[in-house]
């Protein structure tokens, strides 16, 4: 079989293994791109020991059954004391797809018994394509965080950041009765793709802060979501909240830059809570892709490219220049 093969940093080939065995093994349909596959291929990741198999936005068919399966990506170890006290997503033993075990960048895949273990693999609901299953994993993260910051009815919602978990953010602030949701970007071009797609109540590429606090009245917003790696949106995102209102720093920022400096005092008086998000619980992949079944939280418009296997490297680069919302890769192709 043909995978994609992470040897290096910027090394990265396509090439012919054997086909796995296991308890299950699951022949990939559709495996997903995103913003961390770019950072693992031009950086490498410490929790890779090269050569792996990519790829973690995994759906397929269960070999032997053809059952319709979405696996987690994130896979916690379910016996620690953050785990029985139903806190996965800060397992400290957490391990992933395509970074410890060979991901879904391939025809077939190995799905680990602690996969099965934790209730990972999931049947995707009739009516819903691999493709928008594969989303399921980044939708599940964007509802870790909007649960985390209590994402609610007649909220208004600030998205910093127009990337492919932007949108799904905005979109799934909606289903959860946001009365407006905001979205900003640095970059317009990008702004105006995903705002074509997304339709938020407002698109700034301006003054953040400034445009926010004038949308808004001077009050500021309910919740602020940076979904973007970015110390200065998380700067701005304290100074555009609302008193008693939720700031969710949702991307994470490099390793070599995670300092930043907030008013500390708007915090205090403001009574602000700001609430961290890491991934996904096996919980969250099930409602994720409830939530895409319902028609909810569409993602079949999201993705905007499908590319072969052995176009993964044009994939990363439509990702690392903007120039994509959600590229999928498909093994067998889009008919197969």
């Amino acid at each position: 079989m043909k995978v994609a093969r992470f040897h290096a940093p910027g090394d990265l080939r396509i090439e012919e293994a054997p086909e796995p065995t296991g308890d299950l093994v699951v022949k990939v349909r559709n495996c997903s791109t995103c913003g961390t596959d770019n950072k693992i291929y031009r950086h490498g990741h410490h929790h890779i020991r090269p050569p792996r198999v990519m790829g973690h936005e995994i759906a397929g068919e269960v070999v032997g059954t053809g059952e319709r399966v979405q696996v987690i990506a994130a896979i916690p170890c379910g016996t620690c004391a953050e785990c029985r006290r139903g806190r996965m997503t800060v397992c400290p033993n957490q391990e992933s797809m395509g970074y410890h075990y060979d991901g879904g960048f391939a025809e077939y895949m190995a799905v680990p018994g602690k996969v099965l273990a934790v209730g990972g693999v999931n049947r995707i609901p009739d009516g819903v394509s691999f493709a928008e299953a594969s989303v399921a994993e980044p939708l599940a993260c964007v509802l870790n965080g909007q649960e985390l910051a209590g994402v609610g009815e007649g909220d208004d919602v600030v998205v910093m950041g127009a990337g492919p978990i932007g949108c799904l953010h905005v979109r799934l602030a909606r289903a959860r009765g946001a009365a407006r949701v905001f979205l900003t970007d640095i970059n317009p071009v990008r702004l105006a793709a995903a705002a074509d797609l997304v339709q938020p109540d407002a698109a700034i590429d301006g003054d953040a802060v400034e445009q926010v606090l004038k949308l808004t009245a001077g009050r500021g917003a309910d919740v602020v979501v940076t979904a973007a790696a970015s110390g200065a949106a998380q700067e701005q995102a304290i100074t555009m909240t609302a008193r008693q209102g939720r700031i969710s720093f949702f991307g994470g920022l490099p390793k070599d830059d995670p300092i930043v400096r907030i008013d500390a005092n708007l915090v205090h008086y403001r009574e602000l809570r700001i609430v961290g998000a890491n991934g996904s619980s096996p919980a969250h992949n099930a409602a994720a892709l409830s939530l895409i079944a319902s028609g909810s939280v569409p993602v079949a418009d999201l993705i905007t490219h499908r590319l072969p296997l052995e176009g993964v490297l044009d994939a990363i680069d439509l990702l690392a220049r903007g120039d994509a919302i959600k590229v999928t890769i498909e093994p067998w192709g889009s008919h197969a």
